[in-house]
């Protein structure tokens, strides 16, 4: 069942973003000694870093990866990992050996490429005996109008790789620029927790059919209802059913 909590502004969702993924990353490093989290781009999840930098001292224990990146150079305006690294990695003094950036840099086909080579190497499978995916401990979600997540979009044929996909390009993004690289749907769906963060009247029918049948055309609402934490403001939050 997806837990689904509304706040009053933007600020109080990434202070709930914040305490969720403290909570999320700690259990797994109790748990299993290294918590391996995926980042995304954008403005919630930003103030969610710099939210989560304050209480932050190294990251000891935790690995961070990426939902998704521009074909860009690192240093690039539209670059996720320099959206993190400015507002989480280096105020929180993250060593660089536990932040696993896309190579956005090297285009949507060898750096989609390496990035699946490497979280095949650093995280542990789903399982032994079956084609399934690396599982992350939490990955952490913008939601776009059109309920794309990750470069993931309504009715991309990435959303129909198979089982044993981890790390796919994107060639023909409708959003500029048009070469990405993304997380698989089934390291999403594989994942111990996904947190989708949304904010403003734009998002709202977005996260209403987020929530509603699961369908090509929504990407979000093929995520796993069961692993699923969304935290939105009172502007984005869906409709209450009628009576």
């Amino acid at each position: 069942m997806t837990r689904l909590t509304t706040c009053p502004d933007s600020e109080t969702v990434a202070t709930r973003a914040a305490a969720h993924v403290e909570r999320q990353l700690e259990r797994a490093v109790s748990e299993r000694g290294t918590a391996h989290f995926a980042l995304s781009g954008g403005t919630t999840p930003a103030r969610t870093y710099e939210l989560l930098a304050a209480g932050m001292s190294s990251g000891t224990g935790v690995e961070f990866w990426f939902a998704d990146e521009r074909c860009v150079p690192p240093e690039d305006e539209e670059s996720n990992y320099r959206l993190a690294a400015q507002t989480l990695f280096k105020p929180a003094a993250i060593p660089a050996a536990q932040v696993h950036r896309m190579q956005g840099e090297l285009g949507p086909d060898e750096g989609a490429r390496r990035y699946a080579t490497e979280l095949r190497e650093r995280v542990q499978r789903g399982g032994q005996d079956q084609p399934t995916p690396p599982v992350l401990d939490l990955i952490l979600l913008g939601i776009g109008p059109d309920g794309h997540v990750a470069s993931l979009f309504p009715g991309a044929p990435a959303l129909n790789a198979g089982g044993d996909a981890v790390c796919l390009p994107v060639h023909d993004s409708p959003k500029p620029p048009p070469q990405r690289i993304t997380l698989s749907l089934a390291v999403l769906r594989a994942a111990r927790g996904c947190l989708v963060l949304a904010t403003g009247a734009s998002k709202a029918d977005a996260v209403n059919a987020m929530l509603g049948e699961p369908s090509p055309h929504v990407p979000a609402s093929l995520l796993r209802r069961e692993r699923l934490t969304v935290i939105v403001d009172d502007a984005a939050a869906p409709e209450a059913p009628r009576p």
